[in-house]
């Protein structure tokens, strides 16, 4: 009496693995999903060329014609830089002594949750302490929480403080509102990190300080810089908070609030809107273009296993 043995079924190998990857790969190159991507990179983009022409184009023409007039070949276009003149330097308007205020408003509020939700993020990921999965789902549970709930009870305290005027209100209202995205995406980067690394530097006699700055730090880098990015860009560009806390004070008024007041008390120079955009858009665009392959592998980290 004979049995039958089940086929053996070979084991896939690298090159099959790859092969199948390479089909894949072919596939998801389509030239009409390539041609689909690079229709709407030029639908996204027409608006904010158009913005940029309209810019450099003198107040009458603005009133006159729209920006694609510019595209004419035939006609010679008129091109100005007084409108960047004007927004930069005319008068009670100018966004020149503005800057200075956005970066004060900006850096602190960008330092000051990264640093808190670091330790945070390491308490939550690699110290085990009574009630920490209890107090990670309540920080996690803050980010449904309405900014604008929370806008007229953090007014009336910081104004009992006498904190009203200065910076300190804006710089601890962005913090707040940053922290549980924060502490959230900085604690599952912390997690994917392979804990035989932590247990090695405890092995060799290492305490929390130096596992945090020696193993942990050096790691944490692209993730550190993607929601660097994120809140940069959240706080440089924010009208609410700074016109809630800092009341469109002089002393301490960001560019978007000069810009959000450019348009004047009637509405006569809202033309200078498009330069005032453009000069509030060159920080931001310098610091994303010099962050962006941190920005890309903090993106990317965790999505690839093995």
């Amino acid at each position: 009496m004979t049995t039958s043995t089940p086929p053996v079924t070979a084991a896939p190998t690298k090159a099959g693995v790859q092969t199948r990857a390479t089909k894949l790969r072919k596939r998801l190159s389509n030239p009409w999903a390539s041609l689909a991507a690079v229709v709407i990179a030029i639908l996204w983009t027409i608006p904010t060329v158009g913005l940029l022409i309209t810019s450099f184009r003198p107040e009458v023409d603005i009133t006159r014609n729209g920006w694609w007039n510019v595209l004419k070949f035939w006609e010679r276009p008129t091109l100005t830089l007084a409108n960047y003149d004007q927004a930069l330097f005319g008068g009670q308007t100018s966004l020149a002594n503005y800057f200075v205020n956005t970066l004060v408003v900006t850096l602190p509020s960008v330092v000051i949750p990264i640093s808190l939700a670091l330790l945070a993020a390491y308490a939550f990921a690699w110290i085990d302490f009574k009630g920490r999965d209890i107090l990670f789902v309540a920080v996690f549970a803050l980010q449904i929480v309405p900014i604008q709930v929370t806008l007229i009870p953090l007014l009336t305290q910081y104004n009992q403080w006498g904190l009203s005027g200065t910076f300190w209100p804006v710089w601890l209202s962005h913090s707040m509102f940053a922290l549980p995205l924060a502490i959230f995406l900085l604690h599952n980067f912390m997690k994917d990190i392979p804990p035989s690394l932590v247990e090695a530097a405890r092995v060799d006699g290492a305490g929390h300080v130096k596992i945090f700055f020696r193993v942990l730090m050096p790691l944490l880098v692209p993730a550190i810089a993607s929601f660097a990015i994120f809140q940069f860009l959240w706080v440089w560009n924010d009208l609410l908070v700074s016109l809630t806390f800092a009341g469109g004070r002089p002393n301490v008024a960001p560019l978007t609030v000069r810009i959000a007041e450019m348009v004047g008390t009637r509405g006569s120079d809202w033309f200078l809107l498009s330069a005032g955009a453009f000069i509030s858009m060159i920080v931001p665009v310098i610091v994303f273009l010099s962050l962006q392959r941190y920005f890309v592998r903090g993106m990317m980290a965790g999505s690839v296993k093995g």
